[in-house]
Order: C-alpha cells, then sequence, then structure tokens
C-alpha cells in the first residue's frame, strides 16, 4: 500500500507538532521515522494511524482519501513500544483479538481465525508458545506477539512506535534483525519510530530525519549518513567534529587551517567532518596537533587531538589492530581530512 502524505499540519498550545509535512511511502517499504523527543516523529505516525487528526493537509492510502477516516477504516496495524497486550488473554488469543473483534458480517470463522494465528505464530518463530500468557514471555517474545497480533488482520500499513525501545541492547539487536527479516518474507508497507540513529540506518529502506514537527530530509541510509543535507543531519547522525571559520574564494578557513571548499558561498561558515574521516598523516603534511587523550571502546580507539587556534578538540578513529601506530598522549601529530561537508553558518 502507498501512503501520500501532504501538507500535514497539527498544532498543540504554543508548540507545532507537525508543520506541513509533505512525504511519500512506497508499497513495500520499510521507512524509520528518526527524530530526537518532540521532533513530531510519534505524533505524525499517529496522524496516519488515524489515533490523532490533523489541523490541515491530507492523508492518502493508495487512491483512498484517508484523511477523515477512523482507524478501524483505515484498517492499520499498531504496535506500541510497551507490547500493550492483554494480560488475562493467552498469546493465540492475542493474537486473534483483531480478527475476533471484527463487524460479524466480516469476521472470519473459528476455523479460519485458528488457521491465520498458526501461521503467524510460526511467522514470529513461537510455534510452542500459543497457550502461555504474557507475563510468562520474556521482552523479545512479547515484541513478536504484538507485532503478529498486528499482522494478523491483514493490514494495509504496519505502523511501530519505538518497537524495541523496551528492550535491552542485546535483545533489540537481535530482534531489529528479525524484523528486517520479517519485513523481506511478507513486504508489509512499514514505517517506524525511532530515535536511535544505528537502529535506523541498520534496518529501514529510507530513513525521514524530523526536527521541530519538520522533515528535515529523506533519503537511503548511506544517503543520510554520507551526504547530509543540513548541519542538524550531521550532527544528528552519526559522530561529528565541528569547526568554525570562513569561506573566502573557494577556500574555507579557520584561524590558521584552511580547506579547499570549491562551490561554497563566501562568508561564516562551519566544516563538519566525522572522527573516522580523519587520519594521522605523515611529513609535512595535514594538521598540526598534540595528543590530549585516548579513549578505547571495544577495537575502537578515539585520539583527542588539540589543534593550535582551535577552542574545541578533534577527535579522531583508530582501529585498534596490531598493524595500526597508535600515538602516544602529549604526541605531537598530524592530521589530514580525507572527507569533510561545508555549510554556512
Amino acid at each position: 500500500m502507498e501512503l501520500q502524505l501532504r501538507n500535514l499540519s497539527k498544532q498543540y498550545p504554543g508548540v507545532a507538532a507537525l508543520d506541513d509535512v509533505d512525504l511519500d511511502i512506497a508499497s513495500g517499504e520499510l521507512v524509520a521515522l528518526l527524530g530526537p523527543s518532540g521532533s513530531g516523529k510519534t505524533t505524525l505516525l499517529r496522524v496516519i494511524a488515524g489515533l490523532l487528526h490533523a489541523d490541515s493537509g491530507t492523508v492518502r492510502f493508495g487512491d483512498i482519501d484517508a484523511t477523515q477516516l477512523s482507524l478501524r477504516a483505515r484498517n492499520v496495524g499498531f504496535v506500541f513500544q510497551h507490547y500493550a497486550l492483554f494480560r488475562h488473554m493467552s498469546v493465540a488469543e492475542n493474537i486473534a483479538f483483531g480478527l475476533r473483534s471484527r463487524p460479524r458480517r466480516t469476521r472470519p470463522d473459528k476455523a479460519t481465525i485458528a488457521r491465520r494465528v498458526h501461521e503467524l505464530l510460526q511467522l514470529i518463530q513461537l510455534p510452542e508458545l500459543g497457550t502461555r500468557y504474557p507475563e510468562q514471555l520474556s521482552g523479545g517474545q512479547k515484541q513478536r506477539v504484538a507485532l503478529a497480533r498486528a499482522l494478523a488482520i491483514e493490514p494495509s500499513v504496519l505502523l511501530l512506535d519505538e518497537p524495541f525501545g523496551a528492550l535491552d541492547a542485546k535483545v533489540r539487536v537481535e530482534l531489529r534483525r528479525w524484523l528486517r527479516k520479517l519485513h523481506e518474507q511478507t513486504g508489509q508497507t512499514t514505517l517506524f519510530v525511532t530515535h536511535d540513529q544505528e537502529e535506523a540506518l541498520e534496518l529501514a529502506d529510507r530513513v525521514v530525519v524530523m526536527r521541530e514537527g519538520r522533515v528535515e530530509q529523506v533519503g537511503t541510509p548511506s544517503e543520510i549518513y554520507r551526504e547530509p543535507a543540513s548541519p542538524y543531519v550531521f550532527e544528528f547522525i552519526g559522530r561529528a567534529n565541528v569547526l568554525a571559520g570562513e569561506v573566502r574564494a573557494n577556500r574555507f578557513e579557520a584561524r590558521n587551517l584552511r580547506f579547499d571548499a570549491a562551490g561554497a558561498s563566501d562568508g561564516a561558515a562551519r566544516l563538519y567532518v566525522r572522527p573516522h574521516d580523519l587520519a594521522l598523516a605523515g611529513g609535512e603534511d595535514g594538521i598540526p596537533a598534540q595528543v590530549r587523550a585516548l579513549h578505547r571502546l571495544a577495537d575502537r580507539i578515539t585520539v583527542e587531538l588539540a589543534v593550535v587556534g582551535q577552542e574545541r578538540a578533534l577527535e579522531l578513529d583508530l582501529i585498534d589492530r596490531a598493524d595500526v601506530c597508535v600515538p602516544d598522549i602529549g604526541e605531537d601529530v598530524r592530521v589530514q581530512a580525507l572527507r569533510y561537508r561545508v555549510f554556512p553558518a
């Protein structure tokens, strides 16, 4: 099912939760709505679902204008962060709930419902747990059951609100990889809300970065990470070093530092470079710096560098391997930027 959102706005007292949002979702896409708290991502998801109505704008499901349709009429599957399973119902009864709740004229017979529940238990890889109750399940199992319940009604669109937020880190990684495989099996048009950049970049076909109720950038994970459209996206997605300076005649200058800035407009500017896009240089090449500190995280070593004339330290990432030379604290080094972006200040 294709989704087309046009000019969606939603105002709360003193706050624009959505501000003229346009977005197209292709049939079968898995799309992440990514942003910090208050960026409007959950409001947008609820407007799509019909749990909230926008003050203006339209929501189209394929050829159908769904703007004024109810949640039931839109036939969406919605999965909440904290599962929202019925504690007094078994796993099988939870999965069957949406089908059993349909009006009598559209409700499947008991045999059809039982068959659908069996299929979904197989799909979520919990075939033996149909008779258990939610309190007897782990967090990851509960979330799989919540997904199966949403899929049971054969929804037009599957909507997930921070689906892994209540899980510990290891289970989050396992479950999101499982969800990616599930999506490839079902081909279900899916939108999920997250504030976890890693989650969005690993799981989604496309990422929608949101800020203060507006769409800041839409693109593939690679585009969002490697070609950020704004300073906000550059700093929000991954880690970034930032140098304040000025562009003059296609050169970015920051005190004693100079970089090529072909195509950039003259004036105040900022240069952004990721830690892994900095490298130690040999000889007299590169930026003179002094090693201030070393920070180790698993196989990554982050070198904190003091640069003459710059108030903020630079961070450079190295892989901790036998063939990688790690400088000592206090050592003078030279650094070169392999890849960077210059934006107007």
